[in-house]
């Protein structure tokens, strides 16, 4: 036998599963926060409070 027991596969697939999920928290961050997309955001953050129902508003 291996010497693997659930608890230790368990411990390790949280583990990365934890690693995994702040990666992706840390490169969503990173793309809110880029100096280029400032703008852009900007322009987002304005879109509930104007009053074109008709107009097609695209990102």
């Amino acid at each position: 036998m291996s010497g693997l027991t659930y608890e230790m596969v368990s411990r390790f697939v949280q583990q990365g599963g934890m690693i995994y999920f702040a990666i992706i928290f840390a490169v969503g961050c990173a793309y809110a926060l880029w100096p280029s997309n400032k703008e852009a955001f900007k322009r987002l953050a304005q879109l509930p409070l104007e009053d074109h129902e008709d107009e097609n508003v695209r990102p």
